[in-house]
Formats: structure tokens, C-alpha cells, sequence
């Protein structure tokens, strides 16, 4: 079983390129588009990294942070949540070429993600 660290974040926000900018000139992060996926991605050493996502669907609003946790079995993970009053938002769904997500909330109705990299 993997140690479940926290491995993104995730920032709402309308314009995804002006909220990377801002955070690099705020923190002096790394900042760099993936053109692939039109997705912005922070580096903010030595924590965790994310990305800023847009709000053009119903799963991210302005106000609402989602952290993703590391997992070796997203399946198995989502059934322990489920077990414990936690419920599976969106099933495991790849990201082509990178990995795969699933989204959750705890009995608090808090939404939160878990990630496996590669072919998990």
C-alpha cells in the first residue's frame, strides 16, 4: 500500500496563464504550460507541485482548492473512503499518457483526488 502523500494541487481560476503568473512573481515559483493539455503547472519546491485549472466545467470553482493524494490502488483506496462515509465523485479516469485520477469526498462533503502515475 503506498504512503498517500499529498502529490498536486489544484487551483480554480478563470485565466489559468494569469494565475501562473501571478503566483511566479508572488512566490517565485516555476511556472510552464503543458501545450498538450492547455494546462499550467507550478513547481513550488519542496512541496507538492499543481496546475491551475479553469472553470469552464462543473467539477471546479473559484474558491474550491482540490489536493490530490498519491495512491498505488485508486480502486481499492475509493472502496476504503466508501467504507468509512466517504463517496466517489468521479470514477478512476485515465490522463492519457500521464496517469490516473479519481475524485472523492470525505463525510465532511470536502472534495479531494486521488492520482496513481503511469499505468496504475
Amino acid at each position: 500500500m503506498s504512503d498517500h502523500y499529498v502529490v498536486h494541487i489544484e487551483i480554480p481560476a478563470g485565466d489559468t496563464k494569469a494565475a501562473g503568473k501571478f503566483y511566479g512573481e508572488a512566490f517565485g515559483w516555476k511556472i510552464e504550460t503543458d501545450p498538450g493539455f492547455d494546462y499550467t503547472m507550478f513547481e513550488a519546491p519542496p512541496g507538492p507541485g499543481g496546475g491551475f485549472v479553469g472553470t469552464e466545467s462543473d467539477m471546479y470553482e473559484i474558491g474550491q482548492v482540490v489536493l490530490y493524494i498519491g495512491t498505488d490502488d485508486i480502486e481499492a483506496t475509493l472502496a476504503k473512503i466508501e467504507s468509512l462515509g466517504g463517496k466517489t465523485l468521479m470514477p478512476k479516469t485515465e490522463i492519457p499518457g500521464v496517469g490516473w485520477f479519481a475524485f472523492f469526498s470525505d463525510p465532511a462533503r470536502n472534495r479531494l483526488a486521488l492520482y496513481t502515475g503511469g499505468g496504475g
